[in-house]
């Protein structure tokens, strides 16, 4: 009763490091100890073996979740060519949200476990570390062109995704009505984006099918029975990576004193970010600076509406809770970095190598402030007025500022 009433969902996390421990015949003495002031539950110290295996399983749940993803992506696509789907709706659908399935697999896995926080700072960490952290190491790179289409349509659905999640979230919990609803708008949005494309000219579409069709038709993975082995491996690398990444993760939090929320906005956020990461680097490093955008923005609107609307599919009747600081801090830094894309991309479709360390600062403020958050360090309170007094309005000055001169130039143009 007392760590249900000190740590929601404590308790799952103990039985969880429990059988973590059990399970490679490691005795964990883990039993509740003394309150500090602050009110925070102290726990004995791990020994070092089951820190190491905890931290081995963390890394091999991240580890098995890229190679699931990978593995399901190429199986998938090798299927669908195989019965005579185009390498376009394949590149429109199975690759493009292949990037995503660490995240879904999460999730999904965290609402079946009780986790509900680290289902939802999964999602919402992701948005953010992928704008903020992915396009600004990838900007830093070369500086990446913006696509008019991106400005157009796919970062106001991206942003208009945001808005409805912060939506659905205002009561505190999304219900499996409202995630039927994300998970229904995902599949229309695809949907539409396969019709448009259809309508592009020649070029356009084989571009978009090229990678697909090339990689697919590769003599190893060109049979039934290899397919079908290569999407059976992926989805089981999957659920355990997803299982074990969920696993580590709370039992670290558990005795590092945060919570759930904290490590999935943090540490899961990041670990499953991995492909988005990967692609949009190489992509940039390539020349391919398009696709490095497009990438997240793509990542980020599947986030929302396919992650969140899959898990408040499978929440049942009790749905996802949805923690206060989430609705009262981070979902709130999601919209803003969704709706900051807008100037940054307008202001001569170009992120520029200064745009890209301005994301990354703004990350690193962002863990910053969670960390000191976490600690109850007293140095909270001037970080966080520093931010909010002189850092972000000097900020949305500048960006403003450089919107307008776009305007302008493309005026006199």
């Amino acid at each position: 009763a007392l760590v249900r009433q000190r740590i929601p969902g404590a308790l799952p996390t103990l039985q969880c490091a429990v059988l973590l421990g059990t399970h490679v015949g490691i005795h964990v003495g883990i039993h509740v100890g003394t309150h500090e002031p602050s009110g925070r539950l102290q726990l004995p110290p791990f020994s070092v073996g089951a820190w190491l295996m905890t931290v081995l399983l963390l890394i091999g749940g991240l580890l098995a979740l890229v190679a699931g993803a990978s593995l399901l992506v190429r199986g998938a696509s090798g299927l669908a060519l195989s019965v005579g789907v185009s390498p376009l709706v394949v590149g429109l659908t199975v690759v493009a949200f292949g990037t995503s399935a660490p995240e879904m697999a999460v999730s999904v896995g965290a609402v079946l476990h009780g986790q509900s926080d680290i289902a939802v700072g999964n999602v919402v960490g992701s948005n953010i570390f992928n704008v903020l952290f992915i396009l600004g190491v990838s900007a830093l790179i070369v500086p990446l062109v913006v696509h008019v289409q991106l400005i157009r349509q796919e970062v106001p659905v991206m942003v208009a995704a945001s808005v409805l999640a912060l939506s659905l979230m205002a009561d505190g919990r999304i219900s499996m009505f409202e995630g039927g609803l994300m998970f229904a708008l995902l599949i229309a949005y695809t949907a539409y984006l396969v019709a448009q494309s259809r309508r592009e000219s020649q070029a356009v579409v084989a571009e978009l099918a090229s990678d697909v069709s090339v990689s697919s038709r590769a003599a190893w993975d060109s049979t039934l029975a290899v397919q079908l082995g290569l999407v059976t491996v992926g989805l089981v690398l999957l659920v355990y990576g997803s299982d074990w990444l969920v696993t580590s993760a709370v039992t670290i939090a558990l005795h590092f004193g945060v919570s759930d929320l904290v490590v999935g906005l943090t540490i899961i956020a990041m670990g499953t970010s991995m492909p988005e990461l990967a692609t949009s680097v190489v992509a940039a490093m390539k020349g391919e600076r398009d696709i490095a955008v497009g990438n997240i923005v793509g990542s980020n609107i599947f986030n929302v509406l396919g992650c969140l609307g899959l898990s408040g599919l499978v929440s049942g009747s009790t749905g996802i809770a949805v923690a206060p600081s989430v609705l009262v801090f981070d979902i709130w830094v999601m919209l803003a970095v969704a709706l900051a894309c807008l100037p940054i991309f307008i202001a001569g479709k170009t992120i520029t190598r200064w745009n890209g360390a301005m994301f990354i600062g703004f990350y690193v403020a962002y863990v910053l402030y969670l960390v000191l958050a976490a600690k109850h360090d007293p140095i909270l309170a001037g970080f966080s007025m520093s931010m909010l007094s002189v850092v972000i309005p000097c900020t949305i000055v500048i960006l403003v500022v450089s919107m307008l001169r776009a305007e302008l130039r493309s005026e006199r143009d």
